[in-house]
């Protein structure tokens, strides 16, 4: 049989969607980094999100498993502990006795993303108060996905969507277990000042503030104590300002008397901590600040909790969340949650099997029902495997642009085969058709029908890639992806194979 020109470009393009999947990472070992804790041991001695970890003190590492277990063996730990990290980039050398402050994962069997639908996350609407441009957009997405990474939430997709009125809203998406804390990061301005009296000190973000201590000696949980009701844990981390912030700070500092108490001798108006205008915690000023112009003052707050662990864990919290803001500042804009779902991993993979099973479910009484109309075996599975095709091509293409595959694009890749079918039966039935005109000619009719449902088709879809504030776009985009497919790629070849197999 020779095959013809459109029938090699199907096999080529086959081949090129293939090594766009690379379903190469199940012969890879490690674990690849999610995240890495800024201005931790790890961070500052080099590793990066990203890199796959390949061993541990030459203990090979094969997936998350053995990371986990060579790990607890080793730390935490009294003593500084030497870790011999190899990774993909190269060796490192770190001394710690704390356990790495990293996020690791198994290494992707593929380049295929799965949507929050299929591995479980949150997903989080935000509608900012006012309309905003394309660029206020940008400035906000970006100063949201550094705050969210700062904070050590790892998987994130920050993106704009807009509805058919022309509302631009900012998409969060945050794949595996939701993080608690994604709904008060959101909601929060973040509009940190620390003030004496009515003066304003200093503000969070790069302008005023060079270093947040985040670990080590300068940052912690100082202590837990019974209080009414339950427990309370305060914490305390190092700020360092910047030279004019400092300057500030003298100059304030100086115009205050001194008060003397029974805990000290401090300035008679305390530091004010404000976030969002909100008191959250004030600090007193020893005399030996008074006009004095210093780089470093220690920020102290605290949480509290029916138990000491609560109040501990309320603590690390309300900590990380103050430090978040300092490192990166307010938003712009108040946001609003417009809409909030989230999704358990378990059901992910639940809802991955059932469509799993409808699949093969669909593909037998398929095959049976094109069996019976045709009779032909050859036809049947010339169907099949172009419609196989089809949807192989549109999940190569899904993961070279890396769009994140959910429950909507799984259903247009379903709808793009539906369609796919339907366009092969109609060149079947064309082509077997009794008819004084040539096989070709008969094709070439089909043919011209299927392109006008194409064209019908696609101008249905592209509304509705950006209606529904872009909750609907995966079901556009791969419904788009497969009939283009479908039009440019496997309908002619399947016209050619059904002509060898007439002949």
């Amino acid at each position: 049989m020779k095959l013809t020109l459109r029938i090699w470009i199907l096999i080529i393009v086959l081949f090129l969607a293939f090594l766009a999947i690379s379903p190469f990472g199940y012969f890879s070992k490690g674990v690849i980094i999610k995240s890495v804790e800024r201005n931790s041991t790890l961070f500052n001695e080099g590793i990066r999100q990203g890199m796959v970890i390949k061993s541990i003190n030459y203990n090979e590492i094969s997936n998350a498993d053995d990371y986990s277990k060579i790990i607890s063996n080793l730390l935490p730990s009294q003593n500084e502990t030497k870790l011999i990290i190899s990774t993909d980039t190269g060796e490192f050398i770190i001394f710690t006795n704390k356990t790495p402050e990293i996020t690791i994962g198994n290494i992707p069997k593929t380049k295929i993303k799965l949507g929050l639908d299929l591995q479980g996350g949150s997903r989080a609407l935000i509608k900012p108060e006012k309309p905003l441009n394309s660029q206020e957009i940008s400035d906000l997405i970006e100063i949201t996905s550094n705050r969210l990474n700062v904070f050590g939430i790892s998987d994130i997709s920050v993106k704009p969507v807009s509805d058919l009125s022309g509302n631009n809203f900012m998409m969060i998406e945050v794949a595996g277990a939701a993080p608690s804390d994604l709904k008060s990061l959101i909601e929060s301005q973040g509009k940190f000042e620390a003030k004496v009296g009515n003066d304003t000190v200093f503000i969070g973000g790069e302008q005023d503030i060079t270093y947040v201590a985040r670990s080590g000696q300068e940052a912690g949980i100082e202590s837990c104590f019974q209080a009414e009701g339950g427990y309370v844990c305060r914490f305390r981390f190092a700020v360092y300002l910047s030279e004019q912030a400092a300057k500030r700070h003298a100059n304030i500092t100086s115009q205050l008397s001194i008060n003397e108490s029974a805990s000290g001798r401090y300035l008679s108006k305390p530091l004010d901590l404000y976030v969002d205008d909100k008191l959250v915690d004030s600090l007193l000023i020893s005399e030996e600040l008074q006009g004095k112009v210093t780089t470093q003052i220690s920020v102290q707050g605290s949480g509290s909790g029916t138990t000491q662990e609560d109040a501990f864990k309320s603590a690390q919290s309300n900590m990380k969340n103050l430090q978040t803001i300092l490192i990166t500042g307010s938003l712009p804009f108040k946001l609003e949650i417009v809409k909030l779902d989230t999704i358990s991993p378990v059901l992910g993979k639940e809802f991955s099997k059932n469509i799993l099973y409808l699949a093969l479910i669909v593909f037998a009484i398929i095959s049976i029902i094109l069996f019976i109309r045709y009779r032909k075996i050859k036809i049947t599975l010339s169907v099949i495997l172009t419609m196989f095709s089809e949807a192989f091509i549109t999940l190569g293409v899904a993961a070279l642009i890396s769009w994140n595959l959910d429950a909507p694009s799984i259903a247009g890749i379903i709808a793009g085969m539906g369609v796919g079918v339907n366009d092969q039966i109609v060149i079947i039935d064309e082509a077997v058709s009794k008819t004084n005109e040539t096989l070709i000619e008969r094709i070439k009719r089909a043919l011209f029908i299927i392109v006008g449902a194409f064209l019908t088709i696609v101008a249905a879809m592209l509304p509705l890639f950006g209606a529904g504030a872009g909750m609907l776009r995966g079901f556009a985009l791969t419904t788009i992806i497969g009939v283009t497919v479908g039009i440019l790629i496997t309908r002619p070849a399947f016209a050619d194979i059904l002509k060898i197999i007439q002949k």
